[in-house]
């Protein structure tokens, strides 16, 4: 193995354990993300690193990762990823099969989009009634809020009117969160296999997720309904109903926390930076006026988007992806063999300060150069190499702040620090508190 190693040439640590590999490393790291940083900072763009028994390359800046990324690979890395954390097949497909799929994924995020834009407006309301009715002083637990409302509006977006019961969404939500919680750090320090209590709650909670989408899409099929929603693309794609209930799985688990995790971060970030959150009120204002919020105006909102691409690059909303390396590959002048894990540590990318300048700053404005979002682009962040979850989680999120902020002045809590929480998603550590105040 060592020697296999050498031939590849990557700097990098060897292993610390023969069975769990870099596994303890990553662990006294406190995330896999920090643990990159320090590894990238020690060894330069291109490291290595063992994952149990297996070599693991990472890329940590664009330049390497411009030299990886393949525009014609439609496997996103994230969900890469997510399929190899939940044991699913990784989508062998052809690549006609993969392009057909992305097309789905594609059409299905457009269409539950413009069909549900009306209950995504509804739900939104709501949370801002709520909100209204609050003396000024109260202190609003945001985290827990956003997560409420992803759960509400995603599940009734992806898999339909089951989720109109708010029973259905709290048990999804459990559900949720216990294979989320093993997803984001359970398989990632082994300390999942290593507990058999955890492990049983696990694949329960699998389980029972799996048996409602099983469920959901048995009752979708043949019966035409009249809000679209996004399981509705994929049933009627020529999938078979195992890759219709993985994909399904994957999109419901990622979308709902990364809904959950970009409004809470956007809204954290706006009660930080007062001068942003008058410049995005101004924009709702010049857009919307007194006028109806339409799906045809939220795409006029420019700003609003460099807020989210800003809120995304902060936060450092999915620090890590990966792919599997189908043939041997070349980066500097580095060879990766074959069956290579490569890492994608989009983390340590978006706090390059050769790539942003005073990267730490929360700058919706250095979106304004085309170059920084092209950039932004070719990481998967935004436009055709997007993940879908992603450009779902933009959608809903952007309804709910164009509410939210023309009406209301949203403000951090005194003396609160925010500590970051890294895992497949970014969260904080302990809730997030805010206090809001009406515009009029």
């Amino acid at each position: 193995v060592l020697a296999s190693r050498q031939a590849a040439g990557i700097p990098g640590i060897t292993p610390t354990e023969e069975k769990d590999g870099n596994l303890p490393d990553i662990v006294n790291s406190g995330s896999l993300h920090e643990f990159l940083v320090n590894l990238h900072e020690r060894y330069g763009p291109v490291v290595s690193f063992w994952f149990g028994g297996r070599l693991v390359v990472s890329l940590g800046t664009v330049d390497v990762l411009k030299q990886h990324i393949n525009p014609n690979k439609t496997l996103d890395p994230f969900e890469t990823m997510l399929k190899s954390l939940l044991r699913y097949q990784s989508g062998g497909g052809s690549v006609s099969e993969n392009h057909m799929r992305k097309k789905l994924y594609e059409n299905g995020v457009t269409n539950s989009l413009k069909s549900n834009f009306a209950l995504l407006l509804k739900l939104s309301e709501e949370l801002l009634d709520k909100w209204l009715s609050y003396p000024e002083s109260q202190h609003v637990p945001l985290s827990q809020h956003m997560l409420g409302f992803a759960m509400k509006s995603v599940t009734q977006m992806v898999m339909g009117s089951t989720f109109e019961d708010d029973q259905e969404v709290v048990r999804f939500q459990k559900n949720h969160g216990t294979v989320w919680s093993e997803i984001g750090k359970g398989f990632l320090d082994g300390s999942l296999d290593k507990n058999t209590t955890r492990k049983k709650q696990y694949e329960d909670a699998l389980m029972q997720l799996e048996s409602i989408l099983r469920n959901i899409i048995k009752e979708r099929k043949g019966r035409n309904f009249s809000q679209h929603v996004f399981i509705d693309s994929l049933v009627q794609g020529n999938l078979n109903d195992q890759q219709i209930l993985e994909d399904s799985m994957i999109f419901s688990l990622a979308s709902c926390i990364i809904t959950a995790k970009l409004c809470t971060w956007a809204i954290c970030f706006l009660t930080t930076s007062e001068e942003v959150q008058k410049k995005l009120y101004e924009e709702l204002d010049q857009v919307f006026g007194n006028g109806p919020i339409t799906p045809e105006k939220i795409e006029q909102l420019r700003y609003c988007r460099h807020v989210l691409c800003e809120t995304v690059r902060t936060a450092k909303l999915t620090p890590v992806s990966a792919r599997l390396q189908d043939i041997e590959g070349k980066i500097d002048q580095f060879i990766i063999p074959r069956e290579t894990l490569v890492l994608y540590a989009l983390g340590v990318v978006l706090q390059d300060p050769n790539t942003w300048p005073s990267p730490h700053r929360f700058d919706p404005d250095r979106f304004d150069d085309e170059l920084v979002m092209k950039t932004f682009s070719s990481l998967g962040f935004s436009g055709t190499q997007e993940c879908p979850e992603l450009r779902f989680a933009y959608m809903v999120t952007t309804v709910l702040l164009s509410l939210l902020v023309k009406r209301l002045h949203l403000l951090s809590v005194e003396g609160q620090v925010i500590e970051t929480k890294y895992e497949l998603v970014t969260s904080s550590r302990e809730e997030a508190w805010i206090t809001v105040s009406k515009r009029y």
